[in-house]
Order: structure tokens, then sequence, then C-alpha cells
């Protein structure tokens, strides 16, 4: 997405308070990137995005303009850890680590809620992030995680003192596996389900809505995504893009749903 692109899309929504900028794994295929950031500070918004390895000039980059940074564990945990060092050894105190969690993955967020505990590179970290896994792109290939290995994730991570979070799609699934808790009524206060449509919006890189970036070119019963509502070319969001037919109806649907995902199966 080119800055003038980015810059018309913030500009039909004067009343964000955030902006989370879709980047590549290293945060350098986009040449205006950080004008991007920039602009963002300039409205006063804090912007914040998800890479997966940086080198040092990024990270300082990062540090100048984002509040928060989330670093994507892979394979190789090197390029996480020594990512989220980087910046936290810039000051930079909402860093956390984002992983998937499925059943092909359930060893590597073991192996790094069991990192964060020796890891030296993870002294600083501020949360590690739980993500869903939702079966389209590169996750048709993996396999949910079973409710028994995910309430033993979490109660790994609260018995040990690890500070962990989850996307939006989870939270249902979080508050299922600690309903026994006895803080659980705390942990349902500050626990959020899926927002799309809500308060979020996703846009991609040719200024097109979409609920979310999982509906992007998708379809499910009558809720048809395969095109989104253009951003750039519409004279009034709230009218053209807030009120369309389309995401009133992807909201309907979500909320009869419980704010359960109703695309996917999560």
């Amino acid at each position: 997405m080119p800055f003038e692109t980015f810059k018309c899309i913030v500009d039909k929504m004067p009343w964000l308070l955030q902006v989370a900028i879709g980047a590549d794994s290293e945060c350098t295929s986009n040449p205006d990137i950080w004008k991007m950031m920039a602009y963002c500070r300039e409205k006063t918004i804090v912007p914040n995005l998800t890479v997966a390895n940086i080198n040092d000039e990024t990270a300082d980059n990062l540090a100048k303009y984002c509040g928060a940074v989330a670093i994507s564990r892979y394979a190789n945990k090197n390029l996480c850890y020594d990512s989220v060092k980087r910046l936290t050894d810039r000051g930079m105190t909402q860093i956390n680590i984002h992983i998937l969690v499925s059943d092909n993955t359930y060893d590597m967020v073991m192996e790094t809620l069991q990192d964060k505990l020796t890891d030296k590179r993870l002294e600083k970290l501020n949360a590690i992030v739980l993500l869903n896994l939702k079966q389209c792109g590169r996750g048709e290939a993996y396999n949910t995680l079973s409710e028994e290995k995910f309430k033993g994730l979490v109660d790994f991570a609260f018995k040990n003192n690890i500070t962990i979070g989850f996307d939006s799609c989870g939270c249902n699934k979080f508050l299922k596996v600690v309903k026994d808790y006895p803080n659980f009524k705390q942990l349902e206060t500050v626990s959020e389900p899926c927002e799309s449509t809500l308060f979020s919006s996703y846009v991609d890189a040719k200024g097109d809505f979409y609920p979310c970036s999982f509906c992007e070119n998708k379809s499910k019963g009558d809720l048809d995504w395969n095109q989104g509502l253009s951003v750039v070319n519409c004279v009034d969001f709230i009218n053209d893009i807030w009120h369309n037919p389309k995401t009133k109806l992807f909201r309907d649907n979500l909320l009869k749903n419980g704010r359960n995902c109703p695309m996917y199966n999560v």
C-alpha cells in the first residue's frame, strides 16, 4: 500500500484510536512504512504491528514510532527471541510474542512458555499471545488443538506466572477452560470476544474493507466477502461501509452467534 492510499483511509476515519499495520516479517518491503507511522503519530494514533525477524535499524524505527510490537514465533526461535531483545533493549515495554495454537504447533507453544522462564532474552517480554487457528491459507494444513491440551497450556502459564494473552477469536474458548478458576469473574472482565464490525475494521492493501483479515475473499452461507467494500472510493465511511447491508449482515450474524466467529470453527 502506498502512503497516499494509507493517508486517504486514515483521513476517512477521524475517530480512529488504533492502527495495526500489516507488514512483512522483516518490515523492509514497503518503502512508505515509516512515513505511514509518522502520519499516525501526527494524528495522535500510536501504531503497532507484527514482525518476525528484525535488524537493529528496523528496531530503532519501531522503538521510535510504535507503542506495541508483536514478534511471530516460527520454527527458528532464535530469530524471534533476538528480535524481542532488540526491542526491549530499546526501552519498549509492550513487546509480545505471537504464536499459533494448533495440534501441529503444540510442542512449539509449550517450548516458548518454558523458555520464558529461563531465556534471558525474554526477561522483559510483556506477554505470550496465543493465536487460535483459522483453517484458511497456510492454516488449512493445521489441525485444531484439543480443549484438554489448550487448557494444559493455560494452566501451565498461570501456574508459572507467565503473562499470556489471546486474539479475540479465542476469547470464548479461553473462558471455557478457566471457568473453574477462583478469579474467573476478573478474567471474564478483561477478556474481549470478536469485535469485527463492532468496533474494528480490516482494510487490505488496495484499500478495501472486510470484517477481518480472515474474511478477505471468503464466503460462508449468506456472508459473501469474495469482494470487499472500497474505503478509498467511498464518500462517507459510516453510511457507505459501516451501515452497508453486507457489513450489517455480518454484524448481525456475529451477535446472534454470541460473538463467536460466523466464518470459521475456531
